[in-house]
């Protein structure tokens, strides 16, 4: 089948430039300019302690009352074991409000959530996309290595029931949640994320295991990760996780329509979140 002469130029292209220029010469829209701040994208050891040390914690309480503070000042009564959500935030960090929203919600369902602060890392790199893949790939490999370090504090707390741990993120943080290898994690939960090549990857290296629950929620029109986003790079792009969940009897793809890239508290993303967390932990 021949390609038409927009998806042949695209398909040639590698580099944002590339993209660029192959938009110029189509007569179409150029992408944005990327921009990069700061320059740290590895953690030293006193990046991760701080790392888990102010992750932020939200510890749902019989009495009703959830702990929502840092990890560092988790109550030390606390013994009922609950299911536990270890969460990526995305690029914005934790400031996003939207992220504590979600965390408490979690804790009215009787679930812990403990988010780590990629940002304890000083002079971390941030970005306006576009930028490099090989850029990408250094902060996902950061991201990627923020997982062993919480996990390990974790395990240790007395209310953690470690059979029922959830690995989840949004955006950024979700590519490493879909590229993680091991299996101490009982499910997987992705927001904003399609698990597909484009821009935003050199390539998706999934590492899903073959029946364990996964759940992706993602808007229809994404504006970074389906087919709304002039320079996605990928013209094939479905927009989602279904292609590489497909034989996955336990995996779930929600799309909700026309919703912002941040859709954590959207209904439809909470009414699938809960379901697919009671169906699979027993949470109320």
């Amino acid at each position: 089948m021949r390609l038409s002469k927009s998806r042949h130029l695209r398909r040639l292209c590698a580099s944002i430039a590339c993209v660029a220029i192959a938009s110029v010469a189509l007569g179409q829209t150029p992408p944005p300019v990327g921009e990069l701040k700061g320059s740290a994208l590895t953690h030293s050891e006193a990046s991760k302690k701080a790392l888990v040390d102010n992750a932020d914690l939200v510890l749902p309480s019989a009495s009703g009352t959830a702990f929502a503070g840092k990890l560092k000042d988790a109550p030390k009564g606390a013994t009922s074991r609950v299911p536990v959500v270890l969460f990526l935030h995305g690029s914005s960090g934790l400031g996003l409000k939207a992220i504590g929203e979600w965390q408490a919600w979690l804790a009215s369902l009787g679930i812990a959530s403990v988010a780590p602060d990629s940002f304890a890392l000083p002079d971390r790199l941030t970005y306006k996309s576009p930028i490099e893949k090989d850029v990408y790939e250094r902060i996902h490999a950061l991201r990627s290595s923020e997982i062993e370090p919480t996990l390990a504090a974790i395990k240790t707390l007395p209310w953690v029931d470690l059979s029922r741990l959830v690995l989840a993120g949004t955006s950024e943080g979700a590519v490493p949640v879909a590229r993680y290898s091991g299996s101490e994690f009982a499910a997987r939960i992705l927001f904003a994320w399609s698990c597909e090549s484009n821009y935003f990857v050199t390539a998706p290296r999934n590492a899903f295991e073959s029946s364990k629950p996964v759940l992706n929620v993602i808007s229809s029109v994404d504006p970074f990760f389906s087919k709304t986003n002039t320079w996605l790079g990928n013209v094939d792009a479905k927009g989602h996780c279904g292609a590489v969940l497909k034989d996955n009897p336990n995996a779930a793809v929600v799309l909700v329509p026309d919703a912002p890239h941040t859709l954590l508290n959207l209904p439809a993303a909470r009414v699938a979140t809960r379901g697919f967390l009671a169906q699979h932990f027993g949470v109320r």
